[in-house]
């Protein structure tokens, strides 16, 4: 059976302190290219026409996220290729932002960078597949110009 699953729509999350998670989430979606959606008492949301991101205010603040706990572990923004991923890292380090892992490839053509919000939940920045994809359009290319080639010399005969 197909997915009825078309993508996800949106994440929201609860924040300690709205003033300063609106201010960091703004500075790094207006970085990451995306815009101010909504906002509301106690609740702001940005996007890029796909991917939807909210704060909101949270009811309970006695206790702060912890990794590892059950609950969030992180949300991963797919970025454009590995040289958006070492933007957002230099980004990240003009900010003053908590990196917990540096940009570096965590998988077989997986490169990331993590880093933490103001409450301390988990954040990723990563692009997959980057190389096997130059490998492929390098293959096409050679594909289509042997067949044209092959044309080419058909056409002669």
């Amino acid at each position: 059976m197909p997915s009825r699953v078309v993508e996800i729509d949106h994440i929201s999350i609860r924040v300690s302190d709205f003033e300063k998670s609106k201010a960091f989430y703004g500075k790094l979606f207006r970085f990451l290219g995306l815009r101010p959606m909504d906002e509301y008492a106690g609740a702001a949301g940005w996007s890029n026409g796909r991917t939807r991101f909210w704060i909101g205010d949270a009811e309970d603040k006695s206790h702060r996220h912890k990794i590892g706990q059950v609950g969030f572990h992180h949300y991963a923004f797919q970025l454009r290729s590995r040289a958006d991923v070492d933007a957002l890292e230099a980004f990240l380090k003009q900010n003053d932002v908590e990196i917990v892992d540096p940009a570096d490839e965590y998988y077989d053509d997986y490169y990331a960078v993590f880093f933490l919000d103001p409450d301390g939940l988990k954040l990723e920045g990563m692009k997959w597949g980057e190389r096997t994809e130059k490998k492929k359009r390098a293959a096409k290319r050679k594909t289509g110009a042997r067949k044209a080639k092959q044309r080419k010399a058909k056409k002669k005969r």
